[in-house]
């Protein structure tokens, strides 16, 4: 895999860190070079952040949840986002704000928010009339992701923001860290080398021998990209650690391996861009009925709303937020797909709960028990190998290389 310009590219993407991206070294986490970065400019923005407990009320006021165990993203957000605002982000990045709320946890990725959010002196508000309406900048910190709903509120009220759910102490120190022009630069590199694509193939190898094949159908649309800059003053919401390209697929058919949250591993079938059915390959019956039950309740839980490949090179966080920017890796996801320009929305699920988003992330740490044996674009008549065994292949590496 090494090239022979190997010399020109940056450190990050020499051969050896590649490979062992746990090896990649970063600066020390910086807020204000990240909001300055991301969100320039940010002179004259009035900026807040949102967190988010199963009884907000209780654990908001008077910043309570910082006395008792547990809260991990939350304690966090307070750490590094809060105090570092108060404590000179606020005046260095020109902005005012700095407070912080809390909303209801939805238990759902990208689940719509409920309106309640409390501020630390208990006092019920409002999330339209109180926060989107009076903000420049949102940051919410939270425990399930919120890019959908809150791109669609930006949209509505005209404000800015990002999402990092799931912060932790890894993903502080290497996918916040990181410079956002590099992510934005390398994530247009690879957009470019997978835009207008007409089809995508994946080959699962599992343990037993099989080789299950996934076909999705892109149409030959534009790729978009996830990549960390929220420039001027478009509303819009980036999605931090960012890093990733992406299609929302118009078809798709065959199969592809999937490892449930108990360790269940299934197969599922897949036809006109849905999941149909679920077979055991490994662990729980019962959970498999359950999800054959959900597809058949609600078939909207199956629709495949996104095809992604990350971008970056990072180590392994545990938080699917930065472990599907990896590069080397794909994610498909379920759901709604509207934040991503898709046709699918929350309205047309049978239960609210259902209207989810969900990654479904192939990685060798989240996957171990099935491979990515290859990964094939179709664009016209050109036919390139994306990714073998969960590592870029030559073609995105040279894409990587361009112009540099």
């Amino acid at each position: 895999m090494s090239h022979a310009n190997d010399s020109q590219l940056p450190a990050y993407l020499h051969e050896d860190i590649l490979l062992h991206p746990e090896q990649r070294q970063f600066p020390a986490f910086d807020l204000v070079r990240l909001l300055r970065t991301v969100f320039a400019p940010t002179e004259g923005c009035k900026v807040c952040i949102l967190i988010d407990f199963d009884e907000p009320a209780e654990w908001i006021k008077d910043f309570s949840f910082l006395e008792h165990d547990g809260f991990a993203v939350q304690k966090n957000a307070y750490r590094h986002f809060y105090l570092g605002l108060q404590n000179g982000a606020l005046e260095a990045l020109g902005m005012t704000g700095g407070e912080m709320y809390a909303f209801r946890c939805t238990h759902g990725s990208n689940l719509d928010l409920a309106d309640e959010v409390w501020d630390t002196a208990g006092r019920l508000l409002s999330l339209d009339r109180d926060i989107y309406q009076k903000y420049d900048l949102v940051l919410c910190i939270s425990t399930f992701s919120a890019t959908a709903p809150l791109t669609a509120k930006c949209k509505e009220y005209g404000f800015r923001g990002a999402t990092l759910h799931g912060l932790n102490d890894i993903i502080l120190n290497s996918g916040l860290a990181v410079d956002y022009h590099e992510v934005s630069a390398d994530a247009e590199r690879l957009r470019l080398a997978l835009t207008k694509a007409d089809s995508v193939e994946i080959d699962f190898a599992l343990e037993d021998g099989r080789v299950l094949t996934a076909w999705l159908g892109l149409g030959g649309q534009e790729a978009q990209k996830s990549h960390g800059l929220c420039l001027g003053r478009t509303p819009d919401i980036a999605n931090l650690p960012a890093g990733e390209v992406y299609f929302v697929p118009c078809d798709a058919r065959g199969q592809f391996p999937m490892k449930y949250e108990d360790g269940t591993l299934g197969v599922l079938d897949v036809e006109n861009r849905c999941i149909v059915r679920s077979t055991l390959i490994s662990g729980n019956q019962a959970t498999i009925d359950a999800h054959n039950q959900r597809l058949a309740d609600d078939p909207m839980t199956g629709t495949l709303g996104e095809l992604g490949f990350g971008t970056q090179v990072l180590p392994v966080s545990g938080a699917d937020i930065q472990d599907e920017k990896v590069l080397g890796t794909c994610h498909l996801a379920t759901g709604r797909d509207d934040h991503l320009g898709g046709d699918i929305l929350p309205s047309m699920f049978k239960k609210h709960e259902n209207s989810t988003h969900d990654d479904i992330l192939f990685a060798p740490h989240k996957t171990p028990n099935f491979n990515i044996r290859q990964v094939r674009m179709q664009r016209g008549v050109q036919q390139e190998v994306l990714i073998e065994n969960f590592r870029p292949a030559r073609y995105l590496m040279d894409a990587l290389a361009a112009g540099r």
